[in-house]
């Protein structure tokens, strides 16, 4: 059998022009593992020396000290001493070939001189002593004299031979840092050829994805890119490695046993009421059942047991491995049960019990886990590392992403389940059921990532943060007027843009503005009062009711609908409370807010609002009564008032329509019987086309007499039930119950449809402290001013209001341009959002007084 154990015999040497490439010809040699052993700079270049690991191993177990004299190991490391005037070589003993042992070699009676190098031979490098074999010396005759000595007995000498373990280590931790080291000096090379590299490095680290994913992608981005195509290469080499589920039409095909598992507060028994939302959706609730396995937290089984109520789905508790086998087993027969656990943290000892109960069941379980898109990368990384341990018959099928509207920098998310290959599911951002909850989609999923949710990623330095500032206070305001100029700089582009480019569009949307049935002109004229310090509250409060008599009088056929509420608001320097109670005049013939011609400010005390919100509208209803608009007037409440105050509207022979709770109770007063709203049995008419959140659907109606329970001294009121329907399937979308002191001559049908178009513009009243705050907020107590702007804020609601839910050609050209005012990024397959359309009026006002049109 050949043994190496001469170095020299194993070790390849490579020289090349550069070190880097020497270190790529001995990998391509020797493999990914060749041990470097020297590293040198000669004429041609850098020569590295280098051996393959194997041969590597190979010497370290055969060099034992019975195969090198113990004088070798001193003259390993001792320089010779000077050499004597008749110096006797002295042969070193030679590789072995064969298993026969050499001829005894005879020694000379004089002290041992270690054997050197001659001189007509060149010099070896130096390596670490197991790296080294004896130097061969020319053999001699020895003398007669001196009787021979065995090799065996040379060898029996005392030598301190060094052990082979912490030279290896040595080595090993060589060649760590040389690679270590080399890899610096390249990416510094490319940094310096390529600065762009550098820009999307720290772009993909602001982003929240490690250094190493983020180089690794880096590593193959061609160069000579811009910041442009790098990015787009970025995002294509993302959307290659993101691993998603493909199909949800099969995963809710092939149903099964899914657990939802995650650390604590995730959103695990909200997911699951969402999937579950989903599936009954999909198959039917006959087909599902949901289990729960949470006997810790308080109230988690109630409130899975309350979705399941309301999904018409039952839900069963298993405290341990055997009640949830008896569970499954009973469930055999459903399409899909999900089950909700038990919250644990990461470091939680207890995570392994509960994957072994899951993994134990004979029904094969598979895993879901819930991924807190708000956590670091670290704990994103720790939590998959302990919940896909165990090897049950289920496993680790995939992922969910909870909370993605609370991540300001989700990258870490994306390199979680790429570095792990941990398929995404779906992706949860919000609390509602279901419709937070979406299936994953590549080109979505990634382009969130880069979607700034803050100016920059507070906790990655950028290139000024690691450059030296102005200390202490300057630095910070220095910093801030930068991030505000830079702000500043992109809104007014986006400004000129649509002024340069989009003149033409900008006069066709204020011309059909004021063209239009929506106060466009009255709410412009009352947003330049806001800025007039001449003009006083009382003189916008004329305004107004001059403005809404013009609107009921176009606008509103037999009645006018007065909508009642109430919103909060804050000041914006001194941060006081304010409780405000305001009107709605809406059209009885489109439910269209007209005017909103009065508000009651006051301070939000903790009684005080308790009681403003049990005693809704009182105010507004004394204010009405001594107005005259040419047209009764029906008060419209989003929900029944307290009977005392019922019982005083009556008195005044004011007509109302309040929402009332199905459990109102109430005496039927064709029968005289006790019963609750809900508890009535009645005939529904014929089924009428409507709308509902957007989509056709069909609404049935259907109505008694009833008299509300108790002394009140209260007539008999007219009980209209409202039933929404789908259209095909006839499922029961919600049920309205209504209660109202209004005559025949108005049918349910009629009464059904104001109050719907009262739930409608209900938005307008939180729709207000936008519009607050675009003409200069509450400001301090005892601003003479305040009120005035809160009239303008309400009046102007109804205009942003109306043109929302305007459905012409011309709204959505106006809206589109309205929203590009505002300079913010609008996605063109989503409409804008009230708050936006808000700040595009106001700047729309401006720009035409700037223009002076």
């Amino acid at each position: 059998m050949n043994i190496i154990t001469d170095v020299r015999s194993a070790a390849r040497k490579f020289v090349a022009a550069t070190s880097r490439e020497a270190l790529r010809l001995a990998r391509e040699a020797l493999g990914s593992e060749a041990m470097v052993l020297t590293n040198r700079v000669v004429a041609d270049g850098v020569e590295i020396v280098a051996m393959a690991p194997e041969e590597m191993e190979q010497v370290a177990e055969q060099a034992e000290p019975a195969t090198v004299p113990a004088h070798a190991y001193a003259s390993a490391w001792a320089p010779a001493p000077a050499p004597s005037p008749a110096p006797v070589p002295v042969p070193a003993p030679r590789p072995m070939a064969s298993t026969a042992m050499p001829a005894p070699v005879p020694v000379p009676s004089m002290p041992f001189m270690p054997s050197a190098v001659p001189p007509s031979r060149p010099a070896t490098p130096s390596v670490p002593l197991m790296m080294r074999a004896p130097v061969s010396a020319p053999e001699a005759p020895l003398p007669a004299n001196r009787e021979p000595v065995s090799t065996a007995a040379a060898v029996e000498a005392p030598a301190a031979a060094a052990p082979a373990d912490p030279v290896l280590s040595e080595l090993h931790s060589m060649r760590g840092m040389i690679e270590e080291q080399l890899a610096t000096v390249v990416w510094n090379d490319r940094q310096r050829r390529d600065p762009m590299r550098g820009r999307l490095l720290r772009t993909l680290l602001g982003a929240g994805f490690s250094a190493r994913l983020s180089k690794a992608m880096l590593e193959h981005l061609p160069a000579g890119q811009s910041y442009a195509q790098g990015m787009a290469f970025v995002r294509s080499e993302l959307m290659r490695t993101v691993p998603l589920m493909e199909d949800e039409d099969a995963l809710l095909a092939h149903g099964g046993v899914y657990a939802l598992v995650g650390p604590t507060g995730v959103g695990k028994t909200t997911t699951t009421a969402k999937l579950a939302a989903r599936c009954v959706m999909r198959f039917g609730a006959e087909k599902l059942a949901l289990v729960t396995t949470d006997s810790y937290r308080i109230g988690a089984y109630e409130q899975l047991r309350i979705y399941g109520q309301i999904l018409n789905v039952p839900v069963y508790a298993v405290k341990d491995a055997t009640d949830l086998q008896l569970v499954l087993n009973d469930l055999r027969n459903k399409h899909m049960v999900l089950i909700d656990t038990v919250g644990m943290s990461q470091r939680d000892r207890a995570v392994s019990e509960q994957i072994a109960m899951l993994s134990s069941s004979q029904r094969p379980v598979k895993r879901l886990l819930l991924l807190n898109a708000a956590s670091h990368g670290d704990t994103l990384n720790e939590v998959v590392h302990a919940y896909r341990q165990g090897s049950g018959a289920g496993g680790l099928a995939g992922c969910i992403f909870t909370k993605v509207d609370e991540a300001t920098h989700p990258g870490a998310l994306i390199d979680t389940v790429i570095r792990h290959r941990l398929p995404v599911h779906y992706i949860s951002c919000g609390q509602k059921v279901p419709e937070n909850l979406v299936t994953a989609e590549r080109a979505a999923l990634v382009d969130s990532v880069f979607e700034a949710k803050a100016p920059s990623a507070l906790f990655v330095p950028g290139e000024g943060e690691l450059q030296d500032k102005p200390a202490g206070e300057a630095a910070t305001q220095v910093a801030e007027a930068q991030a505000e100029a830079e702000r500043m700089r992109l809104r007014y582009q986006r400004l000129i843009h649509a002024m340069a480019h989009d003149a033409q569009a900008v006069a066709d949307a204020a011309k059909a503005l004021s063209s239009a049935d929506l106060g466009f002109d009255t709410a412009r004229e009352l947003w330049r009062m806001a800025a007039d310090e001449q003009v006083l509250h009382k003189a916008v409060q004329q305004s107004l009711k001059a403005h809404a008599w013009s609107e009921i009088a176009t606008g509103c056929d037999r009645h006018v609908l007065a909508l009642g509420g109430q919103v909060g608001l804050r000041s914006n320097e001194g941060g006081d409370a304010y409780h405000c109670e305001g009107m709605l005049l809406l059209s009885d013939r489109s439910g269209m807010p007209l005017a909103a011609p009065h508000k009651w400010l006051s301070t939000a005390g903790a009684r005080g609002g308790a009681e403003a919100a049990r005693r809704t509208g009182t105010r507004q209803l004394q204010w009405l009564a001594q107005q005259d608009f040419g047209k009764p007037v029906v008060h419209v409440w989003p929900r029944l008032p307290a009977v005392d105050a019922l019982a005083q509207v009556q008195a005044r022979g004011l007509a109302w329509l309040a929402r009332a709770p199905g459990a109102t109770g109430v005496v039927d007063a064709a029968s005289g019987r006790n019963s609750t709203l809900a508890r009535l049995v009645l005939d529904f008419g014929a089924a009428r086309p409507v709308r509902f959140k957007g989509k056709p659907a069909m609404r049935a109606v259907a109505e008694a007499e009833v008299l509300l329970r108790g002394e009140h001294g209260l007539p008999a009121l007219r009980c209209v039930i409202s039933r929404v329907m789908e259209p095909r399937s006839g499922k029961i979308l919600t049920q309205n119950y209504l209660l109202s002191n209004l005559g025949a001559e108005i049918d349910a049908s009629q009464l059904a449809q104001w109050q719907a178009w009262s739930a409608e513009a209900e938005p307008c009243f939180r729709l207000m402290r936008q519009g607050l705050q675009l003409a200069g907020g509450l400001g301090e107590v005892g601003d003479p001013h305040m009120m005035k702007r809160v009239l303008i804020a309400g009046q102007a609601t109804t205009t942003v209001w109306r043109l929302l839910n305007a459905q012409d050609e011309w709204a959505g050209r106006t809206r589109a341009l309205l929203a590009q005012l505002t300079g913010r990024r609008t996605r063109p397959d989503r409409a804008p959002s009230g708050n936006v359309l808000y700040e595009g009026m106001a700047k729309l006002f401006l720009l035409l007084e700037a223009l002076g049109t």
